[in-house]
């Protein structure tokens, strides 16, 4: 690893029925063991940017989510209005139906037009491809798509379309982007035994709700 295991972790509780107390508990988690971030829904950015004032936890938020059928003009408001309320980092869904068409042009188009206004307020863009809905054609083309339009990082998938990471998964979207962009699984990664076998398979971010879990195994 090139880096802390905790820095590997993104934080997650994106769970619709999520309250503000167990939201708050995620954010004093995320201090305590000072991982990568937190990744909570866009209502709770403004109160994470405040919980994680001073820290180096970055806030992090999901946009399109999670069926990424939103209109692209949606997605960029969406990103905007996050990142201006303290989101450092935002995981967008792509237009899953359209990659499947192979409408490539606009599936880089809606990629490309949240890239730049991510960028434009100097944050990361992550690219949900969904792999669980996807043939290995269709995940690498997602991956070159996503890289073309200007995103920082690739990831497996929202967790909520029947599937999480795999190694098969994260390896191959690796071997894609090279070292040009970040990996970032996401969705049943419960233990450290996942987690390494992911990092070990090429992921430079984990999105998981079992960080705790996952420290207090790496430090037994």
């Amino acid at each position: 690893m090139d880096k802390p295991l905790a820095k590997y972790i993104d934080h997650t509780l994106l769970k619709p029925e999520a309250t503000q107390d167990q939201i708050d508990a995620i954010f004093e988690e995320a201090k305590q063991y000072d991982f990568a971030s937190v990744c909570i829904n866009p209502y709770w950015v403004a109160r994470a940017k405040a919980a994680l004032a001073g820290t180096d936890v970055n806030v992090c938020t999901v946009i399109g989510f999670p069926l990424g059928a939103n209109t692209t003009q949606v997605k960029v408001y969406e990103a905007g209005l996050a990142i201006d309320e303290g989101a450092k980092e935002v995981d967008m869904v792509i237009n899953v139906g359209e990659l499947k068409a192979k409408h490539n042009d606009q599936v880089k188009a809606d990629i490309q037009a949240v890239a730049e206004a991510a960028h434009a307020k100097g944050a990361l863009l992550k690219v949900i491809i969904e792999c669980v809905l996807l043939s290995d054609e269709e995940k690498v083309r997602a991956c070159e798509l996503s890289e073309a339009a200007g995103a920082d990082f690739v990831k497996t998938s929202t967790g909520f379309a029947g599937g999480g990471a795999t190694v098969h998964d994260v390896a191959l979207m690796r071997q894609t982007v090279g070292d040009r962009l970040g990996v970032k699984a996401s969705g049943g990664i419960h233990n450290y035994q996942d987690a390494m076998a992911l990092i070990e398979a090429g992921a430079s971010r984990l999105g998981a709700s079992a960080g705790v879990a996952i420290m207090k195994e790496a430090q037994a």
